[in-house]
């Protein structure tokens, strides 16, 4: 819990000590500032903000309402309900106390949704959507390149060709990796048009991200596609590694709830930090200085893929 207490006296000190004695929040900062409040909160570090406003003493002990904001990080949802629950019944029963008193009830409970007052869904999902379909498309097309060419004995023509092995991707990658972009300016432009999701970051950020993460879903593809002997096994070989993919990417649930082994195998996902990416882009309009860390997990995950799809296709020409 971080606390902004801009009241100071001795009964806002009695809230905060009541609700670190119930055992469940401990005190982690304290500002006058409700800006650090926000700051704590978006950077992780506390769960829960507490702000107590001037002449709270005044109305507590009056007949009148003594107004507090409580602030709840809904990343986790589990996490924030069970906050929410804990921080209401601790509230509720000093006013209860003060009720059986004598005096009128004194605090009022009022609840709203900061982050999406009408809680759509859809400026969190659709974003995360992009990184899906991208990943779908590229996984789909370029598993079934190579293997085609082996059903219908091209293959071999391919391997006394003067074309490297190198060369080779490049022509089977690239018409992939620009329908993977074009797909990526066609759910932008239904995302922002048709469904009023807000594109509050760079779309240049954006673009290099995503030839990042086209790299690295074109090189999953051909590595399916170079171990699979025919098309039906490399349609099947696609989703086998496009479900995990999708159930560990932070699309459907948020990753700080999964198991912590789950955390770690998450970290060579490159949807999840694709899904980052485009979330904190198009919601925040964040920048290369915060994001720096997924664009360097993209292009390194996008680098060894390909290079191990080039890797594994050599031999198969060899």
């Amino acid at each position: 819990m971080f606390v902004v207490d801009h009241d100071n006296t001795r009964e806002s000190r009695d809230l905060v000590s009541a609700i670190v004695a119930s055992g469940y929040f401990d005190v982690t900062g304290r500002s006058q500032a409700p800006a650090d409040l926000v700051r704590a909160l978006d950077h992780g570090d506390a769960v829960l903000g507490l702000e107590i406003p001037r002449g709270y003493a005044q109305a507590w002990l009056g007949d009148g309402g003594a107004p507090i904001q409580v602030l709840i990080d809904g990343t986790n949802s589990n996490t924030a309900a069970v906050a929410q629950g804990y921080i209401t019944r601790i509230i509720e029963g000093r006013a209860a106390g003060r009720a059986l008193a004598g005096a009128a009830l004194p605090v009022d409970l009022r609840e709203r949704a900061w982050y999406s007052p009408e809680l759509s869904s859809r400026n969190y999902n659709v974003p995360a959507v992009v990184g899906t379909l991208i990943m779908l498309v590229c996984l789909l097309l370029t598993s079934l390149a190579i293997v085609r060419e082996r059903e219908i004995g091209t293959l071999e023509q391919l391997k006394v060709s003067p074309l490297t092995a190198g060369e080779l991707i490049v022509g089977k990658t690239l018409p992939f990796g620009i329908i993977g972009m074009g797909d990526l300016v066609l759910v932008t432009t239904v995302a922002v048009l048709w469904f009023g999701v807000p594109l509050r970051g760079s779309l240049l950020l954006l673009f290099l991200a995503s030839v990042s993460f086209v790299m690295a879903g074109l090189g999953m593809g051909l590595l399916i596609s170079t171990v699979s002997k025919t098309q039906q096994e490399a349609f099947m070989g696609t989703f086998l590694v496009f479900m995990p993919v999708l159930l560990l990417s932070g699309f459907m649930f948020p990753v700080s709830s999964m198991p912590g082994i789950f955390q770690d195998l998450t970290i060579l996902n490159p949807v999840r930090h694709y899904i980052e990416i485009v979330r904190a882009i198009f919601l925040k309009g964040t920048g290369l200085d915060v994001l720096w860390p997924q664009f360097l997990a993209l292009l390194l995950l996008g680098t060894a893929l390909l290079t191990l799809a080039t890797l594994r296709f050599r031999r198969e020409i060899a």
